[in-house]
């Protein structure tokens, strides 16, 4: 986590931005920005089962795996050093142009700022950006919401361990 950041307790994602890259490069990925953001929702993934009715089979159908469909993660009142975002937003919806599906990696954090738990979303694609309302006696801070669809959901193996202690000072 960038020092730039830093201390702002209230923020327990950590979200990276990065490019993926083609699996016979050198480096798997391009870190493109990062943000801290204190809400996350919409790690989710349903799989909605294939029903089978089979002749003679009375007692119930068969069921199998079916497809599996991935909710729009939200991520709420966020902070980032970059317009970078925005950037990736704008090209994608406002401009009418392809844009790049970025891998995105949220990493959550526990009360001591240590990284305990990491997800990453597959070729992302920004559908919502919605910015702080300007008011000059509030607290309100730049990214209110970033909806992110994408198309796929892991939880890493290993978690990114990032610490609070020891940065920007």
């Amino acid at each position: 986590m960038p020092d730039l950041l830093y201390p702002l307790p209230m923020f327990r994602f950590w979200v990276d931005f990065d490019e993926a890259r083609l699996s016979g490069s050198s480096n798997a990925s391009i870190p493109l920005c990062g943000g801290a953001f204190s809400d996350c929702t919409g790690l989710e993934a349903t799989m909605e089962p294939k029903v089978i009715k089979e002749g003679g089979r009375n007692y119930g159908a068969a069921q199998r795996v079916g497809t599996v469909t991935f909710a729009t993660v939200i991520l709420k009142r966020g902070m980032t050093t970059s317009r970078d975002l925005w950037r990736w937003f704008e090209i994608a919806s406002l401009q009418g142009a392809y844009t790049y599906r970025l891998t995105v990696t949220i990493t959550l954090f526990d009360t001591a700022g240590d990284g305990v738990m990491s997800w990453q979303l597959d070729k992302a694609l920004p559908v919502k950006f919605k910015s702080a309302d300007f008011n000059a006696k509030s607290t309100d801070i730049g990214i209110e919401e970033l909806h992110l669809a994408h198309e796929g959901l892991r939880l890493l193996d290993i978690p990114r361990r990032f610490s609070l202690s020891g940065i920007g000072g």
